[in-house]
Order: C-alpha cells, then structure tokens, then sequence
C-alpha cells in the first residue's frame, strides 16, 4: 500500500553515520513530507548518502544530545515531527499507522507513545519482548526536547494526553558486542559527567549491589530471557553499561570533593 506523505517533518542527528543513513531517510520518507539531518562533523559519506535519498542536511557542531534535537526541532518545516536515530527504520506497517491517525485531518493526541523492536545482528527481529517505549511522534507546539548535554527525551507535559501507536520502530541498534560495548561506554560517560551528581554513600550503594539488579531487570522484567544464549549477553552488557555510570559518577564525586574550587 502506498502511504501519503503528510505534514509531518522526521530528524535524525548523525555523526559517520554511512551504515543505515540512506535506508533510514526512504523509510521515513514513506510517511514524512521532509527529513532533516543534522550532522555534526561526520568525516564519512552520511551527509552525502542522506542527501542522495532525500534529506535536507544541516551541519553544525554538536552541542549536547538535547541540544542537537533542538536545533533539528528549529529546522523542521512542519509543527508534528518524528524524531529518529540514524540506525531505526519505519516500516510499511508503522507508516500506515501513522496515516491514519490523520486521515480525518489533525491527529487525535499530541504526543504518541512509540515501542522500539531491537533487530539484533543475529535472529530475527525482538517484536514481542526486550521493547523500549519511546516518544517518537509529536507536536512541537505541545512538547519540546529539553535544551540538556545529556538528556534528551522529554517529560509528558500536566494534563497532556498521550495516544500509544501499536507498530514499533526497528531499531537495529549495534552491527555486534564490540560497538554495543563501545556505545555503553560512551553514553555512560556523557550522563556521569553531565546529570546531577549523586551522593558518594548512594553512589557505593549502587556500584556494590546494582550490578544484579540491572541484569535483573533486562533479562527478567524486559524478558531478555527470550532471546536465548544472545539475550543473556545483551541483558548482561546492558546491566554493566548501567552499572558503569555510577562508577565513573563516583569517579567524578570524589574528585569534586577534592577539588578546592568546589
């Protein structure tokens, strides 16, 4: 089924983002009137192969995780946005869905809740468990990314009325355990550094006795359990990517109670 484009604008932030970028930016395509990469200094051929399948690319330093999304929020020609990662693809299904929330004109909700399928590199796709919820699909006008170096999914405003879309985005989040490693490492540096800092006994609390409860929570209560021998690994490298920021946020409290400027 062919899907109209509607006023709907999708962003995606990218730094050498080649992999998936172009496939990214048709799939949006299917259901979105533009797409606005923002790019901040990749050094391989994304802005090229972004702007080959359709996307508008602004370039610009990176600011922060929160930032970024402002900026790309401010580009936007369209108030309803979807916002996406360089590694997730709207489906057929999900841009069908998409249109019918508008099919009778403005859509029903401002802000639509938004399940994301990890396609792992080996398997099949996780559509019935190991979900993360999101909120992908919004209007600008009643919501805006938060303006944070760190965060940078927002808080439901009071009141508001959140719609829930049954599709997941396919998230094909790492291409193995190296980069998945890589990226738990990164992003526990950014929010150590940059989230409110956390008291030295709570944080020595956490790093004791919070390992098992991060596993605990991956592969029982998300059923990480169901993706087999790989589901088990990923639960145990998530678990430990967690655990790593109260390390390195420890790290970061002790240094700061040494510091004499503090």
């Amino acid at each position: 089924m062919t899907v109209k484009r509607l006023l709907i604008s999708a962003y995606i932030r990218t730094l050498n983002e080649e992999r998936m970028i172009g496939e990214v930016v048709r799939a949006a395509l299917q259901v979105a009137s533009e797409v606005v990469v923002i790019d901040s200094g990749s050094q391989d051929r994304t802005a090229e192969i972004a702007e080959d399948a359709g996307a508008k690319i602004i370039r610009h330093e990176w600011l922060g995780n929160g930032h970024q999304k402002r900026l790309a929020e401010d580009a936007c020609a369209n108030d309803w946005l979807l916002d996406l990662d360089a590694d997730e693809i709207i489906s057929p299904a999900l841009a069908e869905e998409i249109a019918g929330l508008f099919k009778n004109g403005d859509s029903l909700f401002p802000i639509y809740k938004t399940p994301l399928a990890l396609v792992p590199p080996v398997g099949a796709p996780w559509r019935d468990f190991g979900l993360q919820t999101r909120h992908k699909l919004y209007d600008r006008r009643a919501v805006r990314m938060p303006a944070h170096e760190a965060w940078d999914q927002f808080e439901i405003p009071q009141g508001a009325v959140v719609g829930v879309l049954k599709e997941p985005i396919l998230h094909h989040a790492f291409t193995g355990a190296d980069q998945f490693m890589a990226k738990l490492n990164r992003n526990s540096s950014v929010r150590a550094a940059a989230l409110p800092l956390k008291s030295k006994p709570y944080l020595a609390l956490r790093i004791v006795f919070g390992l098992p409860v991060y596993f605990f929570k991956k592969y029982v209560l998300q059923q990480y359990f169901r993706g087999g021998v790989y589901g088990f690994a990923l639960a145990l490298m998530s678990g430990y990517g967690r655990w790593l920021r109260d390390v390195k946020m420890w790290e970061r409290a002790k240094k700061e109670s040494h510091d004499p400027t503090k």
